[in-house]
């Protein structure tokens, strides 16, 4: 029999009745074998007073929380603020005239040679106000526009680096170098989650391609494991291989899991290696999602009018069908839920033009994440779950060199937006100056803003932090300040 063939029934009960036994024989005397034996009773489920078996248990907050979820909606490319949500009609004025000197002196863009020389670019699209705030948003998002009131948009967003995969990681773990945390693995390190059956950081993709950098933008860093968020498939099976195998029944399964939870625990109290827990809470965790999540990802339980209000009109992998993924997600008790869709890159050229290419990525998204926003505060979700809407960074008011009509990468402002959670419904914050170039009022940086979302969440930036070589480690590094117009 190979390493990897499942055990037969006989053997997985006798491995199971054999490890008991001999791990028990261990805990004969003393207050040791009190912690040991506790280790093998399912009801406690603890491996001592203060470390649970299971790391994603639901923890306490800091402080009271506004939000209890998180789903972030993240652009990837670097969608255009100035074609989208920031309107600038002095800019319009000034098409195709030179950039002035002084915006551009000692500043660096992704492509140097298609940017040097480059005229400012006017918006095409139209835009208009919306709602009782007022919010400009442009004709290539019409159902965004009418949600602005239930939107915390936010124009003073600023980064550090102009590249796609740093500034992706830097958006998503507060830092440009690999082998750092997300945030959502930092929220679920944090809060664990309330969902026993679902992970509580799941991954939704869309789009073209996956996010430039890969999964190190929900990966764990230095944190155990268990915390790294889970990429799910829109339909079929939403894990591959998560079946059991032909002939293997679900008693033989229990029988094989409770025989490694119990090798697992003894090595675990030999070793004191917390990444044992880790290994122990995702066997069960795979073995819950068995049912849970091929139910997840099976829409026929929602409405014709839901599926419509979301603009699914087939079984086809989509952002729509993500979007409503989401909400179920957090219904069931997840903590964190991101979806990135590609490709927003609009240089232009092939592929990435501000207009068809443009047009299409905002069309593929404008009805679903307003859905989304109208579905949570249908359901009296809106207001435990914080939505947030916006990629890596922005595109210059200026246009490219190419053939076709494009913006460069900008990190010196950019729009995005948040939704409940304790979020000032309506709520316009920050301003850019009259060319879109640079944050005026109320610079958000991207330390700012992870502050603040722990904050929502009911958790202090500066207090959840992790031991790593030495130096307690944080989202934020040394950095971030609250946004406090960004609270409700």
């Amino acid at each position: 029999m190979s390493q990897l063939d499942p055990l037969p029934p006989d053997a997985a009960a006798h491995l199971h009745a054999l490890t008991r036994r001999h791990f028990l024989s261990r805990c004969a005397i003393g207050l040791g074998s009190v912690a040991l034996a506790t280790l093998l009773d399912q009801s406690a489920r603890a491996a001592g007073p203060t470390q649970p078996a299971d790391p994603t248990t639901p923890k306490a907050p800091h402080f009271p929380a506004r939000a209890k979820s998180v789903i972030y909606l993240f652009m990837a490319g670097g969608p255009s603020q100035l074609d989208l949500f920031d309107y600038k009609p002095r800019l319009n004025e000034l098409n195709g005239q030179p950039v002035p000197d002084s915006l551009v002196a000692g500043k660096r863009f992704a492509f140097m040679t298609t940017s040097h020389g480059s005229q400012l670019l006017g918006s095409r699209r139209a835009f208009a106000r919306h709602g009782q705030s007022g919010a400009w948003v442009s004709d290539l998002m019409p159902h965004t526009a009418r949600v602005v009131d239930d939107l915390t948009i936010v124009k003073s967003c600023a980064a550090d680096l102009f590249n796609h995969a740093p500034a992706k990681l830097f958006m998503n773990t507060g830092s440009g170098q690999f082998g750092r945390p997300s945030m959502g693995s930092w929220v679920t390190y944090g809060l664990g989650t309330e969902s026993r059956n679902l992970p509580g950081f799941v991954v939704l993709q869309s789009g073209p391609r996956g996010p430039r950098g890969g999964s190190v933008n929900w990966g764990t860093g230095f944190l155990p494991t268990t915390f790294q968020g889970v990429p799910f498939r829109g339909q079929g099976d939403p894990i591959l291989n998560l079946a059991n195998p032909a002939g293997v029944s679900s008693a033989r399964q229990r029988q094989t899991l409770d025989a490694l939870r119990d090798l697992n625990l003894q090595q675990a109290v030999a070793t004191g290696d917390a990444e044992i827990h880790t290994r122990i809470a995702a066997y069960e965790m795979a073995s819950r999602m068995q049912s849970s999540a091929p139910e997840l990802v099976d829409l026929r339980g929602e409405s014709a009018a839901t599926r419509a209000l979301y603009g699914i009109h087939d079984d086809a992998p989509s952002f729509a069908r993500n979007c409503l993924l989401a909400r179920r997600l957090v219904e069931r008790g997840s903590r964190f839920v991101q979806l990135y869709h590609t490709n927003w890159d609009s240089h232009g050229g092939p592929g990435e033009n501000l207009q068809s290419d443009f047009e299409a990525r905002c069309r593929e998204v404008d009805q679903a994440q307003a859905a989304l926003v109208t579905d949570l505060k249908q359901r009296g979700l809106l207001k435990d779950t914080l939505v947030i809407w916006g990629g890596e960074f922005g595109r210059t008011p200026m246009g490219e060199n190419r053939d076709t009509t494009g913006r460069n990468h900008h990190i010196d402002a950019f729009t995005m937006w948040f939704a409940g959670g304790g979020t000032p419904a309506g709520r316009i914050i920050g301003e850019t100056d009259e060319l879109g170039f640079n944050a005026v009022k109320n610079r958000a940086h991207v330390h700012d803003l992870h502050a603040t979302i722990l904050h929502l969440l009911g958790l202090d930036h500066r207090r959840l932090t992790f031991r790593f070589q030495g130096r307690d480690f944080r989202l934020t590094d040394v950095h971030g300040h609250l946004i406090e117009s960004l609270i409700a």
